[in-house]
């Protein structure tokens, strides 16, 4: 997805459901020789629109202290290549942390870093679907095999994500 000046310039940016055309016009963008200077610095992936409300705490936190930042939906389910894919471009694009929220069996955390280097932040969501409120999702979250690690924020707690990417960053 290209942002516009504008979206770049407040850190804002359009919520896309991730197609494989939207990451190959990234790669792309990523062939040229050159890292754009206002790239964005942190990754926020959801699996599904309907996490936009809790995942914006993040982008919210991010906004404020002015670090540029994307927002990405794309379901570690339904569409494991083009997380993969995003995941193994990230830091050539830019990005140094990513933000990753899911709930249910929350696997998005962990696939993120399964193809990335990069730090990733897992907020475990809950649904109604969700067991014993939420629970599923912080164990999916924090229960990762060796040489996987995500860090895990508390339940629905997007904001935490946003306030420790921006520890990460400064580190």
């Amino acid at each position: 997805m290209a942002q516009t000046e504008d979206e770049l310039e407040t850190g804002h940016a359009e919520v896309v459901p991730a197609t494989p055309g939207t990451m190959t016009r990234e790669r792309t963008d990523l062939e040229m020789d050159s890292l754009e200077v206002d790239a964005p610095r942190v990754g926020i992936i959801m699996g599904s629109k309907s996490d936009m409300d809790v995942m914006d705490g993040a982008a919210k936190v991010l906004r404020e202290a002015e670090v540029r930042h994307e927002v990405r939906v794309m379901s570690a389910h339904r569409e494991p290549e083009l997380v993969a894919e995003y995941c193994r471009n990230a830091r050539m694009r830019g990005l140094r942390v990513i933000i990753a929220g899911a709930g249910l069996s929350a696997a998005l955390p962990g696939v993120a870093a399964a193809h990335s280097d990069l730090p990733v932040i897992g907020v475990p969501l809950s649904s109604r679907l969700s067991a014993m409120g939420g629970l599923d999702a912080i164990l999916s979250v924090v229960q990762m095999p060796p040489g996987v690690p995500v860090a895990g924020v508390g339940l629905d707690n997007a904001k935490n994500a946003g306030v420790l990417a921006l520890r990460i960053l400064r580190a």
